[in-house]
């Protein structure tokens, strides 16, 4: 168990971190910036740069936190990893009453929330503020697309988050929070002026080579507008059970953009975090405090996927040996050598992924399904979403693709404590029955289910998107918490929904929290729905 001082005070270790990546900005690339637009020496138009492109690069790296790595478990890890099926812990942390089986952790859950208003909200609105110049509007527009992926992951959390009223101190000493269906369209005006800017920019050539701030694409700012192409299109399926008029309209923006969304894995949207160690390998390998969920380790063996082996290792612990076997969450762990030896997680690249070209395909598979104009053919945007998603494996999906019967493989755990931990079998309801192979003839709950559960694989270990689209459509099916231990506040069988407002955010702006409780669909949480999961 390694959450190593995860109650101390964040602002410590994250001006430390700042410092640091501020003296690693490079200035030696300033000629291929750009011409000099203004007039001012290149001394100081190379300041200028400086002062904008060096808090870009930051926001990017806080979007997760590559470093430390006790800081993404509680960011991500502890929370999303593990809600979105992907991962359990092996770890009984507080005597295993904690946030993997619904006993939520305040000292643990304001983490999200925290760091990215000091890091990524705070980079980018220092950015807008200097960045009002038509010549720095690069740097303007790239601030709000980053700002966009970051806080729209906070309210995915949380539900209403402070946006629009940032910075804005009322009289009372509280700060306003949109609503999420305001915060939604907040974010949709940002990207629509994003967009339409880059794209001129892009079009005429007129955009600087960011190079040197640019962790992801390296200066490729037409792969950025894809980038947010793609973003605003993920956006707009989120919404489409809640707003379906509203949703269409901004699909069908990103979908008619001459630029595209995201097509190959070349445009996968990767962030270089350099030197760092992946977060993941830190709390997989040197800890051993993340194994491999049960739900993915199911559907992937019983579709008998050739990625398993790519994602996950084979488990070493005597009892299930050379099996991919995961761990079920909310179960009775006694200690953590129990299920250490389950299977983990293969080492990842010095890259945190935030978006790949697969989920690209995948968005466009259900926007033709719901029909709308620009997405193509369903059935050949999901099978172009699971090629691309084999493609990034080295893999060839042409038979995998023609698979009509496989379906999850049921679930038994042979080191079970708890009674109901192995009811996961043939004909439970928890137990997916959908098969891989594209049927027209199906219905349209069927095809959802087939395009969220190859969408799910391929985001795979993105864990925050993948339980955002798990609680939206409820596809893939995934395994009940066997103990829940959250008072009745959440339901095992509706799973969790959301996580609680900040206990800080409470003490330093109660007034700002309880006009957000209001906005909410029920109590502050974490079984009360989102609005755009009514």
């Amino acid at each position: 168990m390694k959450i190593l001082n995860s109650m101390k005070k964040i602002s410590m270790v994250a001006a430390v971190i700042l410092v640091v990546f501020s003296m690693t900005s490079c200035t030696k690339n300033f000629e291929k910036y750009n011409t000099n637009p203004l007039g001012l020496s290149e001394d100081q138009l190379e300041v200028d740069y400086q002062n904008l492109g060096s808090p870009l690069k930051q926001a990017q790296l806080f979007i997760y936190i590559a470093n430390p790595a006790w800081a993404y478990q509680l960011q991500q890890n502890l929370i999303a990893d593990v809600y979105s099926g992907y991962m359990m812990s092996p770890s009984p942390f507080q005597s295993n009453i904690n946030n993997t089986n619904y006993y939520l952790i305040d000292g643990w859950n304001s983490y999200p929330w925290d760091w990215a208003y000091n890091n990524v909200m705070n980079n980018t609105d220092a950015v807008l503020k200097k960045a009002k110049d038509p010549q720095f509007q690069a740097f303007y527009q790239w601030a709000k697309i980053l700002r966009v992926e970051a806080m729209h992951r906070v309210s995915d959390i949380y539900g209403p988050i402070i946006y629009t009223h940032y910075g804005q101190i009322n009289a009372d000493g509280s700060i306003d929070y949109d609503s999420q269906q305001d915060v939604y369209n907040a974010f949709f005006n940002d990207l629509d002026t994003a967009i339409n800017v880059f794209t001129e920019m892009v079009q005429n050539n007129d955009l600087p080579t960011l190079t040197d701030f640019d962790l992801a694409y390296g200066g490729n700012n037409e792969k950025w507008l894809q980038f947010a192409n793609t973003l605003r299109l993920r956006l707009a399926i989120r919404i489409s059970g809640i707003d379906p008029a509203k949703a269409k309209e901004e699909g069908e923006k990103s979908l008619s953009n001459p630029y595209g969304l995201l097509k190959t894995n070349d445009d996968n949207c990767l962030i270089d975090i350099g030197t760092n160690t992946h977060p993941l390998n830190v709390i997989n390998e040197s800890w051993g405090d993340i194994r491999l969920g049960a739900p993915f380790a199911s559907l992937l063996n019983g579709y008998n996927d050739p990625r398993l082996p790519k994602m996950a290792t084979k488990a070493t612990d005597p009892t299930v040996a050379g099996q991919f076997i995961g761990i079920r969450n909310g179960i009775n762990i006694d200690d953590h050598s129990r299920y250490a030896d389950y299977s983990s997680m293969v080492t990842f690249p010095n890259k945190v992924q935030l978006m790949v070209a697969a989920e690209a395909w995948f968005l466009k598979a259900e926007a033709a399904l719901r029909g709308w104009s620009g997405a193509g053919d369903a059935q050949e945007d999901y099978e172009t979403g699971i090629s691309t998603s084999f493609a990034q494996y080295g893999l060839d999906a042409s038979a995998y693709i023609q698979d009509g019967s496989s379906t999850a493989q049921p679930y038994v755990d042979p080191k079970a404590m708890t009674p109901g931990q192995n009811d996961v079998l043939t004909g439970s309801p928890w137990l997916s029955k959908i098969t891989i192979k594209w049927d027209n003839n199906a219905s349209f709950d069927q095809k959802l289910e087939r395009i969220i559960t190859q969408k799910w694989i391929s985001m795979y270990p993105e864990g925050q998107e993948a339980w955002s689209e798990f609680r939206r459509t409820g596809y893939p099916k995934l395994f009940p918490v066997v103990i829940n231990n959250s008072g009745g506040t959440i339901s095992t069988t509706d799973f969790i929904r959301r996580i609680n407002f900040p206990a800080d955010e409470k003490s330093n702006n109660p007034i700002g929290v309880q006009k957000a409780i209001q906005m909410l669909n029920g109590p502050d949480n974490g079984g009360t729905h989102l609005w755009w999961n009514p």
